[in-house]
């Protein structure tokens, strides 16, 4: 039995209708690992089909390093990401259809309907599970090298603060390459021996279907939390499967106030929101035995300490939720550095402690409460982390592009909408829809700019930096 995923021969995986349970399960686990034999780094093409799942439980089990790969990325980040991992194979799915750069490694299949024991050696704690790769907000995207032992507290103390057993079935349709689907989601509920239902593509009546089977919790960005609510408003069959649920997790986005008071109203339910990020997985919740405060983030899990500084380092007081500072942390489940990029981790530590790049406040029950970030070049825009950088750069390769700036704007449906601010050519015939176009064939659809202002020039200061908050008036 992996002593990582222990409950594995007693939990179930659905993904997208497609299902295994018990001994069934783990053996086919068994048979992604023996497929894995003296391999130590592979790319995980991470799809919403039931492969995915196998795939990160089997490589978790044999002591393989996972990189996870967003089918939807474009050319140059695969390129990026895949020669900056090194990954000696791809985990696929038999009918994945695999862009040329992942074609260019070896394939492994994995197949739902093989069997194999699951390995029982001891795999060391300290060994790297995941290289997870951030959003690129400033530069490329930085590889998160992050340990077994990290992954394992994690959850652990997720266990905790929100009563998580075996008893508990967890629905989503959230990305399988991101942590919260890939890791809370699906690693999450096989450690504890419990139950994945991921529906495959989000609907509200999907979901409302497994929490009226057998699914007990939710895990959900604030955009389909929005879906959901509407849909409960006009359905008293989604409204009633919603109070069902034993716990709503609300994470990736911070989750309107508004929303949280019409949820209950419409549901009874009261959403526990979570904060966390690819460096340190979750930082702080709401606890199942605890309140749930609209704006607040919850408080430190288990394992984690959080304090809040100025600009020079200093720590602030603790009480005054006025009093707002950079968000910097200590935890159990810290990532062990940016792959090959020594300069980098130091950068992102003050003093032992890791600067998050948040902002907020704690009050005097340790409950934290964020305002946003640091810089303005961070968007969350549906559940994603999004880096203005990676998309001006993309922008700016336009031979008609001379300047762009990039900012997320408030967006009741997807939290923050991705807006632009453009100097073309002058005489040029640039269409708006050309230009995105031109950076979804860069990069993934979900940072192609929803919002296209055309100016003559872009405001900057003296240094000659474009002063981005001028743009939103």
């Amino acid at each position: 039995m992996s002593s990582f995923l222990p409950g594995l021969p007693h939990a179930s995986l659905e993904i997208a209708g497609a299902r295994l349970d018990g001994e069934e399960l783990a053996g086919a686990v068994g048979a992604v690992a023996a497929s894995l034999a003296d391999r130590t780094r592979v790319a995980l093409w991470c799809t919403s089909e039931l492969e995915t799942g196998l795939g990160i439980a089997g490589a978790l089990v044999a002591g393989v390093t996972v990189v996870p790969i967003n089918p939807a990325s474009g050319d140059r980040e695969l390129a990026h990401e895949t020669g900056d991992s090194r990954p000696e194979a791809v985990l696929a799915s038999a009918t994945a259809e695999l862009p040329p750069t992942l074609e260019a490694l070896p394939r492994i299949v994995i197949d739902p309907a093989a069997r194999a024991p699951l390995p029982v050696f001891d795999i060391d704690p300290d060994a790297t599970a995941l290289i997870v790769y951030t959003s690129g907000t400033t530069g490329a995207p930085k590889g998160v090298v992050m340990s077994r032992r990290a992954v394992a507290a994690n959850l652990d103390a997720l266990a905790d603060a929100w009563a998580w057993t075996s008893t508990d079935v967890v629905a989503q349709a959230l990305p399988l390459f991101h942590v919260h689907g890939l890791v809370l989601g699906t690693v999450g509920p096989l450690r504890f021996g419990g139950g994945v239902r991921h529906v495959g593509r989000f609907s509200p009546e999907a979901i409302a279907a497994a929490l009226a089977d057998d699914a007990t919790m939710l895990f959900a960005v604030p955009t389909m939390h929005g879906r959901l609510l509407a849909a409960a408003e006009e359905d008293p069959a989604v409204a009633d499967a919603l109070r069902s649920a034993r716990l709503i997790v609300s994470g990736s986005a911070a989750l309107p106030a508004r929303v949280h008071e019409a949820y209950t109203a419409a549901t009874g339910q009261h959403i526990v929101e979570r904060y966390g990020m690819s460096e340190a997985l979750m930082i702080a919740s709401a606890r199942h035995d605890g309140p749930r405060i609209p704006g607040a983030v919850g408080t430190a899990l288990p394992g984690v300490e959080i304090r809040i500084t100025d600009d020079a380092g200093v720590v602030m007081p603790v009480g005054d939720t006025d009093t707002i500072g950079n968000v910097e942390i200590k935890s159990a489940s810290l990532f062990d550095e940016y792959l090959g990029r020594p300069d980098a981790t130091a950068e992102a530590f003050n003093d032992g402690w890791f600067r998050t790049g948040d902002v907020g406040s704690l009050d005097d029950a340790g409950v934290l409460r964020l305002v946003g970030r640091s810089s303005t070049d961070l968007i969350k825009t549906g559940g994603y982390r999004v880096g203005a950088g990676e998309i001006e750069a993309a922008m700016l390769e336009h031979p008609d592009v001379v300047e762009v700036a990039v900012l997320g704007m408030p967006d009741d449906d997807l939290g923050e909408r991705i807006a632009a601010w453009v100097v073309i050519t002058p005489g040029s015939d640039l269409t708006d829809d050309v230009l995105v176009q031109h950076v979804a064939d860069l990069l993934a659809p979900h940072k192609r700019p929803r919002v296209i202002t055309r100016v003559d020039e872009l405001p900057r200061n003296a240094l000659g930096k474009v002063q981005k908050k001028r743009l939103l008036g």
